[in-house]
């Protein structure tokens, strides 16, 4: 089983203290989680990319350069690259620069994105779903081919255009979808690229449908992942009390539909977040790899304002008593 640590990197403050830390320390704890994790025997490490909100990391790639460089094995991956708001030029170059630098370790998960604000603040302003089609097929060609020549709706046509550097990986770095939606699998098939689950914090069992119609679809092939919200401690109770301001912070922050005070806790740990002693969360991710069909799980640890020394206790103890466990 592939794990990869995601994080998106939001900047709360801690709810039992009120403390925030500094922009610059939190950015400077994402890259220690990664070292750590490549320390612990994750697979490789998955950061966001978002812009004009408490998710403060709005240049994943920056981010993963600085780990390349103090990482050997780690898997270096967007989580997601928001691909209609951005050039697939520039994207097919970022890329292939993390993967030289990195010798060969670098990964992208593409996705639509879906906020007013950034659309607005990025010129992307309609057919998001159009934009990001056309943006994906020419960023495949350009990280594959030399000499592309290419014509579109969206941007300037190309003439023998060939970016560089090229990218170690051969025919290109590792490029996944990343959608929940029955539009998003049929590209992913039609592409020949593997599907990466939202990271929400609702039911996994209802991605079984997208799932299944993207596996007949594959002739049972292809990748799915999920990621999932994760928290261990020594035992049980220890995690949950651990956890549990934490995840009610940012639940709170990450899906406002709930409004607040109406986030049931309990309820998360038990269902779409995984809280619990080493045995209860290796048996529940093996839970989801079997309800899912997964080839690969991303854990996102760091959440509402957890303090950082406890993220790293939580990463090396996934490491050491999960990870060894987890099915593939």
């Amino acid at each position: 089983m592939d794990v990869y640590l995601l994080i998106l990197g939001d900047h709360l403050p801690d709810p039992r203290t009120g403390h925030s830390v500094s922009e610059a320390e939190r950015l400077r704890a994402v890259v220690e989680q990664a070292v750590v994790a490549e320390e612990s025997g994750f697979t490789g490490v998955a950061i966001g990319e978002h812009h004009f909100t408490r998710y403060i990391v709005s240049a994943p790639e920056l981010l993963l350069a600085t780990i390349a460089a103090r990482t050997s094995t780690l898997r270096l991956s967007t989580g997601v690259t928001l691909l209609a708001h951005h050039d697939p030029v520039r994207v097919a170059e970022e890329l292939a620069t993390l993967d030289v630098l990195s010798r060969g370790r670098a990964e992208l998960i593409v996705a639509r994105g879906v906020s007013q604000r950034t659309d607005a603040a990025f010129g992307v302003q309609d057919d998001l779903r159009a934009r990001f089609d056309e943006n994906l097929r020419l960023l495949l060609r350009l990280l594959e081919e030399p000499h592309v020549t290419w014509e579109g709706r969206y941007r300037s046509p190309l003439v023998d255009v060939t970016t560089t550097p090229r990218p170690v990986q051969r025919p290109r770095p590792l490029v996944w979808i990343g959608s929940g939606s029955a539009v998003s699998a049929d590209l992913a098939v039609e592409l020949d690229l593997p599907l990466m689950l939202p990271s929400t914090l609702r039911d996994p069992g209802t991605h079984r449908e997208v799932v299944e119609r993207y596996r007949t679809a594959m002739g049972g092939g292809g990748r799915v992942a999920l990621p999932s919200h994760v928290f261990v401690a020594p035992t049980a109770a220890e995690a949950r009390v651990t956890w549990r301001p934490h995840l009610a912070a940012y639940a709170e922050f990450a899906d406002p539909w709930r409004g607040d005070g109406d986030v049931d806790v309990d309820a998360l740990m038990e269902g779409a977040a995984v809280c619990g002693d080493p045995a209860e969360v290796t048996e529940r991710l093996n839970g989801l790899t079997e309800l899912l069909g997964l080839d690969a799980q991303l854990v996102m640890v760091d959440i509402g304002g957890l303090p950082h020394e406890a993220v790293l206790d939580t990463i090396r103890l996934f490491g050491r008593e999960v990870l060894p466990k987890l099915r593939p």
